[in-house]
């Protein structure tokens, strides 16, 4: 009896300490993000992603871990971030980049820590960077100069731009690295007595010295692994869509000659090297410049000398990119449905398989530099993202880091993937979140929140959030449904495809189809509904807005209104162009029947339209449109224009803004509830 009774007190002393979190609390949690190895394997660098609200910023800095020891943070940038760790080739050093007053430039200090030194002073910046193999040199990439003539045009005609015409390209250079050399301003120099231009015994930084000159741009590059050459990513112009067009050449190091190697009429994508040095990785599109948008891009690799291509992982059937070659195979993290499992490619028949499977999600990884060892960010369901290291050959994950520690206490969101028919009978996978307390025998209210994309992807996870504060909802007793409708990453290139000419309609279909499952199910209260969403989540919505009335309330997060207006305001007009297959002069019909404002005069239900106030992908004007056919059809609505921003709310204070306002709207029109955002106390 005595020892039920204290497990009955233990549990019940766990459920009381569980609590829900602010909504301050849950926009500062801490977030891994990149994670490098050293090159024998003993120490990893991550960085970490944390909250200032003094300075209304997010600020990212880099810990070490190393064998043996706890992590601890290496770096502290108290005005801006460090980020982008590289270990040199022996080990001894870690490099970064860093803005501390004379915009980014890359900075190195021992890996036993001491004060970090900046080791380029370039007046535009370092964009990225990598060492070369023989430790005394990195290559960057850096934006030309300010064309001097704009300066001088503007003194007399004031300031203009010729749309899609004024640029500033970006090339790759090289630096030598003087670890120990001391600062010039710590030494003197002094003038010689014959004239007073030229100064004698002088301690001089080194000079980066140019490697490529041309009418492109470098997005990318890799140093083979030999250090003879650079394969880089190129493309006419820094210009988004211009992606379409992008190559990769070579250029050798000893004349800097550079070669093209991979021109097909689509992208061409960078990977990597083969170890030997004697064959580039890379992803392509081929020759398919009108529906890359949503069809997969495929792996290969190409023989330097001699120009043969070898496909590569042909039945891996999901959108490929971010793989790495190594000494012990090629590998990369490929979504299939909601786990990313980490595979390794054989290069030799092409053949892939699952590495690693556990934890579910893998994100970045790094690899030693023999290749036995590597260090990823995943997660499980249950999980915040952590850093992991394991063995190659004996894969089994050792779990470095305790972020998930930072939930604990909380009622966090419980986990489940759904599956239901669409009306088209394609099978559609979603997250439901369910509250702590879940009773089976009750009909819930239920909250639908759809990610963007469209080939974005929700999955299971303790603290589902961005603008949505969907951990305060369940605990105020609702069911929330995450739909991975038609478009979503990893379910394959035929998933994908099926949002052409279908924008919005599909979309309906599934998540409507997610809707009626619960409701068969007898879970959900359909008088109590909510829909919300951002980017494509947010043109998901106002299509809700217009064509049903299930809803008591929906929340539109910079979404599209008018597929017409939008295509010639966006900055990537090719995205419509190639899902509808058409331009709006030669198929009206198509971009009526996927455009919200066509049925504007069914509108019924009160919409929050969230907008920031400078976005080019998905231009504000779509936000006064929708408001404006909602106002003169009397339905409730309101705009909330972030300012100063683009697409996305990348500020804490505006972030924080945002989730009051979409909990202010839905508990008013779901629950019935009048909500005062809260002001600062000027007592």
């Amino acid at each position: 009896m005595r020892r039920g009774l204290f497990l009955l007190l233990l549990v019940s002393h766990f459920a009381f300490s569980q609590r829900v979190p602010t909504f301050e609390e849950v926009i500062s949690l801490r977030n891994i993000n990149g994670v490098t190895m050293s090159p024998d394997g003993k120490a990893i660098a991550y960085t970490v992603q944390t909250t200032d609200w003094n300075e209304n910023r997010y600020d990212t800095e880099i810990w070490l871990w190393r064998e043996g020891s706890e992590p601890f943070q290496l770096t502290n940038n108290a005005r801006s971030s460090s980020m982008a760790p590289e270990f040199s080739p022996d080990g001894k050093w870690i490099s970064f980049l860093s803005d501390r007053g004379n915009k980014n430039q890359v900075y190195l200090m021992r890996i036993d820590g001491g004060e970090p030194k900046a080791i380029t002073r370039e007046e535009e910046g370092v964009s990225f960077y990598e060492w070369h193999p023989a430790e005394s040199q990195i290559v960057f990439v850096k934006s030309e100069k300010e064309d001097k003539l704009k300066k001088d045009r503007e003194k007399r005609y004031g300031v203009f731009e010729a749309d899609d015409k004024e640029f500033t390209r970006s090339h790759l250079w090289q630096i030598e690295i003087k670890p120990d050399l001391i600062d010039p301003a710590e030494f003197p120099c002094y003038e010689t007595v014959d004239s007073l231009k030229v100064k004698a015994g002088c301690i001089q930084w080194p000079k980066a010295e140019r490697l490529t000159e041309g009418n492109f741009t470098v997005t990318s590059f890799v140093i083979s692994p030999d250090g003879k050459s650079i394969a880089f990513g190129h493309q006419p112009d820094p210009l988004i869509n211009s992606f379409l067009k992008s190559d990769i050449s070579i250029v050798t190091l000893t004349d800097k000659k550079i070669t093209p190697l991979v021109t097909n009429a689509s992208s061409d994508a960078l990977e990597d090297w083969s170890p030997d040095s004697k064959q580039v990785l890379f992803t392509s599109n081929g020759t398919d410049t009108t529906s890359n948008f949503y069809t997969n891009s495929r792996l290969f690799s190409i023989d330097v000398a001699t120009r043969a291509v070898k496909p590569l992982a042909k039945n891996l059937d999901e959108d490929l990119g971010g793989f790495t070659w190594t000494k012990s195979g090629i590998y990369a993290s490929v979504w299939n449905k909601t786990k990313r499992p980490l595979y390794k490619v054989d290069p030799v028949t092409g053949n892939h398989s699952v590495l690693l499977s556990a934890p579910e999600q893998i994100f970045g990884y790094s690899f030693s530099s023999d290749g036995t060892k590597v260090a990823f960010v995943g997660r499980n369901g249950d999980q915040l993202s952590e850093v992991f290291v394991s063995n190659v050959n004996n894969p089994q994950p050792t779990q470095v880091t305790k972020l998930t520690n930072q939930v604990a206490g909380w009622k966090v969101a419980q986990s489940e993937v759904i599956s239901w028919k669409s009306k088209d009978g394609a099978t559609i996978e979603g997250v439901l979140h369910k509250p702590a307390n879940y009773d089976a025998s009750k009909k819930y209210p239920l909250m639908v929140v759809i990610h963007g994309g469209p080939t974005g992807i929700d999955t299971p996870t303790p603290v589902p959030g961005y603008v949505y504060p969907i951990l305060q909802w369940l605990d105020k007793g609702c069911l929330v449904l995450r739909p991975n409708y038609r478009g979503s990453a990893g379910y394959g290139e035929a998933f994908r495809s099926l949002n052409v000419k279908n924008l919005g309609v599909g979309d309906m279909w599934d998540v409507m189809s997610g809707v009626e499952h619960l409701d068969k199910k007898g879970m959900i209260d359909k008088t109590k509904m909510g829909s919300m969403g951002w980017s494509q989540g947010g043109y998901i919505s106002a299509f809700l807005t217009t064509n049903t009335d299930v809803f008591k309330a929906i929340s539109v997060g910079a979404g599209i209104s008018n597929w017409m207006t939008y295509n010639v305001n966006t900055d990537i007009h090719p995205f419509t162009r190639q899902y509808l297959k058409a331009t709006p002069w030669s198929d009206e019909l198509i971009y009526k029947k996927t455009s919200p404002m066509t049925n504007i005069n069914k509108a019924k239900t009160p919409t929050l339209i969230q907008h920031g106030e400078y976005d080019r992908r998905v231009p504000i004007a779509n936000a006064y449109e929708l408001l404006q056919g909602l106002r003169d059809k009397n339905v409730p609505a309101e705009l909330i224009v972030y300012k100063g921003f683009g697409h996305g709310i990348n500020k804490p204070k505006e972030r924080l803004a945002a989730t009051w306002h979409n909990w202010q709207w839905f508990n008013k029109y779901v629950w019935g509830e009048k909500v005062e955002i809260p002001l600062i106390d000027k007592k």
